[in-house]
């Protein structure tokens, strides 16, 4: 790979990385945040969710707005209003201006993951170079998950806003190198005319046909760039939010309110499958569902961060206020979870390549099962040795499971598509972590009044998950194809697909 191709996946690794850092950090000081605004158990999950639903709901509005509007820009505009929302929720005077705060952060997230995972899985070739630059990308989101735990804790012991003013700063480094590495639009179409143009071609400019739609890339058979389904974007994320909102508060709220969210999700999920068959460009096409890899790792990926997200809400709350662990003892007994930082991209291709990438996750969500089950025994006196495999399964299975799903879920999906593909994943990953959330804190409810209790009640919701994981998981041998050995990878942030160079200069098919 070219320097400036390495550049390309330093950024875009960066960008995972922030929000591998960003969501461990506030873990970290959810105790600490409590404490300070007076928030009940049920707000705190709120501020948590506030993220997953924004990063979930807008997920698929995002992947297609980089297929439309070109990667560099869906990338660094929401970046941009990243870092000061961010610098926004570590001002927050109350409970609902944090959520907000949150919110509009997780939305953020939400244009920026599926830009640049469609940078990487439209500017490297189908291969190892791929599977290299994905495992990497993955891993860096569990090395940012890994730091967080340590540095959220450290900085909450000094003020617990310095969990969102942090990420101001790395954001504003990001958005740094991305503006001079990220190609432009004109420049990346200029690099497709070029590789693809016969060397027998002399004219010195590519024109777009006159009979193609305005804002569309030639032969791409895609409507303007300009049409964007808003109101498919509405009432997914509404539905998403309300089922969520549902499943919270079905334990404490009346059963009226919680069958009438449930009714009214449906109703709009209905609204959304109606609105995609009749757009001229839908949000989501419909057909891209036949692809049964991306059904099953999309199934596969909800339920997995269901009990990961869950678990990990429940552990920071046995250790800071049943324990009394500190914040800093908090983030440092959790690291182990980051162990996926190490192995993605050292362990898991190799494992990839001798296995398949269905075997490889299936041996994550089974590792899964056992660290969620040993953790069931809590007690208030338990020794961290014993609490320490749990832990380090947890990071192992982490590492196995999310770069060959993000791998299985993006296989054989036109380029053009991508971005959706990308965004369908992500969407499930959230969608899942705002599902376990609130689940484990219904949970916790139904567990009564003792906190050891609740605690072992909630557990039970990420050994079901992972459970069901299992079951759904991928099947078959889908080992990555092997690209040709002449492959050279280029990273680019257009919005259309990408040609691979092979003998820069004398490649003409």
């Amino acid at each position: 790979m070219s320097g400036r191709t390495w550049g390309v996946l330093l950024v875009l690794c960066g960008a995972i990385f922030l929000e591998g850092i960003d969501i461990a950090m506030l873990n970290a000081a959810l105790p600490s945040i409590r404490a300070e605004l007076g928030l009940t158990t049920g707000e705190l999950q709120w501020v948590m969710s506030a993220y997953v639903l924004g990063y979930g709901g807008f997920m698929l509005l995002g992947g297609r707005a980089a297929d439309l509007f070109g990667r560099r820009r869906m990338f660094l505009l929401p970046l941009a209003v990243f870092l000061a929302f961010s610098g926004l929720g570590g001002l927050a005077g109350n409970g609902w201006t944090l959520v907000l705060a949150r919110f509009v952060t997780g939305a953020c997230a939400a244009f920026m993951t599926p830009a640049g995972l469609s940078v990487i899985t439209t500017g490297f070739p189908a291969g190892p170079h791929r599977t290299k630059a994905l495992l990497v990308y993955s891993g860096t989101g569990g090395a940012g998950f890994s730091v967080g735990l340590v540095v959220g804790g450290l900085l909450t012991a000094a003020d617990w806003r310095w969990v969102f003013f942090a990420p101001v700063v790395l954001a504003a480094l990001i958005l740094a190198a991305g503006l001079p590495l990220l190609p432009r639009t004109e420049e990346a179409r200029t690099q497709d005319a070029r590789a693809a143009r016969p060397r027998t071609v002399r004219t010195r400019t590519v024109r777009t046909p006159p009979t193609e739609p305005a804002g569309a890339r030639p032969g791409c058979g895609r409507p303007p760039r300009t049409h964007l389904d808003l109101p498919g974007a509405l009432t997914v994320t509404g539905s998403i939010l309300l089922f969520v909102l549902a499943v919270e508060r079905a334990t404490h709220a009346p059963p009226v309110q919680t069958a009438a969210a449930l009714a009214a999700s449906l109703v709009l999920l209905l609204a959304f499958v109606r609105i995609e068959r009749r757009s001229p460009a839908p949000l989501v096409r419909p057909g891209i569902f036949r692809t049964h890899s991306l059904v099953r790792a999309n199934l596969t990926g909800a339920l997995f961060t269901c009990g990961f997200f869950g678990f990990q809400f429940v552990v920071v709350l046995y250790l800071r206020e049943l324990r009394g662990w500190s914040a800093p003892e908090t983030g440092l007994a959790m690291l182990a979870m980051g162990a996926d930082a190490v192995l993605a991209p050292v362990l898991t291709p190799r494992l990839v390549r001798r296995f398949g990438n269905a075997r490889v996750i299936l041996g994550g969500l089974l590792l899964a099962v056992l660290a969620y089950a040993a953790f069931l025994p809590l007690g208030t006196d338990r020794a961290y040795a014993a609490m320490f495999p749990s832990l380090l399964l947890i990071g192992i299975a982490f590492a196995l499971a999310y770069g060959p799903l993000t791998i299985v879920a993006t296989d054989g999906i036109a380029p053009g598509e991508q971005g959706l593909a990308g965004g369908l994943l992500h969407t499930s990953f959230q969608f899942g972590a705002a599902l376990g959330l609130s689940a484990t804190t219904a949970a916790m409810s139904l567990g009564g009044p003792d906190p050891l209790t609740a605690y072992r009640t909630a557990l039970l919701v990420p050994v079901l998950s992972a459970v069901l994981a299992v079951a759904v998981s991928p099947r078959g041998r889908t080992a990555p194809a092997q690209a040709p050995r002449s492959s050279r990878p280029v990273a680019s942030s257009d919005h259309a697909p990408q040609q691979p160079l092979a003998r820069k200069g004398t490649d003409n098919g």
